[in-house]
């Protein structure tokens, strides 16, 4: 069984940084693809970012591209979100996700199969 841990969240002003990350447990990592995904109050979960097991492969939800980077610690079975330049519109409980399917990234939430117990991150303007 899989486990995803994430850590990381808080309060922060507009244009201020946080770093997320993401412990995972269980099978081998590499042979996931892990992704970020966020819900704000109200709004369903919206796809964030995610990389798979090949590195090169990473894709942004447009509206994070330039602010949010991923990146995977194979290693240490970790995945992390570096967010700079926040928004209030950021605001939302951040989840980790895990996909079996690792050639390319999917960006729809439904295939995603495990999935983390979320971190709450609040922007103030």
């Amino acid at each position: 069984q899989v486990q995803l841990v994430e850590s990381g969240g808080g309060l922060v002003q507009a244009g201020g940084s946080l770093s997320l990350s993401c412990a995972r447990t269980g099978q081998t990592f590499s042979t996931y693809t892990m992704g970020w995904f966020r819900q704000a109050p109200g709004k369903g979960r919206e796809f964030v970012a995610a990389q798979t097991e090949r590195e090169a492969l990473t894709k942004y939800a447009d509206s994070v591209k330039g602010r949010f980077t991923i990146s995977r610690d194979n290693a240490k079975n970790t995945v992390s979100l570096q967010m700079n330049d926040l928004k209030p519109e950021d605001t939302a409980v951040y989840y980790c996700a895990a996909d079996l399917y690792t050639i390319g990234v999917r960006t729809d939430s439904s295939y995603y199969k495990y999935w983390g117990q979320g971190t709450q991150v609040t922007v103030s303007a």
